[in-house]
Order: structure tokens, then sequence, then C-alpha cells
């Protein structure tokens, strides 16, 4: 699984930090940020068969921020998830 650009990005998270991934994102001026990940073949697999998905959030000891995985693009008009 590898975050991907997507049409709207303006943001790249951890885009000059060594020991870790660029992340393109979308921020909004209300500060959602929405990321997607492009799965692999075998990640398709894996998640047709198994129906799992595992999350992890590095938080930092920090309290955690609310998260919203969704199969849905939360861009196209009129399909907002709620």
């Amino acid at each position: 699984m590898e975050p991907i650009k997507f049409e709207g990005c303006n943001i790249v998270f951890a885009e000059n930090q060594p020991g870790y991934l660029p992340l393109p994102a979308f921020r909004d001026k209300n500060g959602r940020v929405t990321v997607c990940y492009h799965l692999s073949f075998w990640e398709r697999s894996i998640m047709l068969f198994m129906g799992n998905l595992w999350f992890q959030v590095l938080t930092f000891n920090k309290p955690i921020q609310p998260q919203l995985p969704s199969v849905r693009n939360p861009f196209r008009e009129g399909k907002e998830e709620k």
C-alpha cells in the first residue's frame, strides 16, 4: 500500500524528513486532511478474502485524532461520507 498523489493535492507531509515516506494530501481550511492509498493486486486480494483493514496511527503518546477510513472518494459531488 502506498500513498498516491491525486487531483486536488495541496500539501505533502514529511516531504523532506528522512525516515518517513512523503505523504501527499489535501488539507482544507478547517484542518481536515485527506490522503489516498493505492493497494497492490496482492493487497486487494487479501482484502477481498479476509475483509480486514489494519490501520496504525503514530501518536507519540499524544491524544489520538479522529480517523475516517473509507473506500469512497470524498470529493465526488453528492457522495460525501457522513
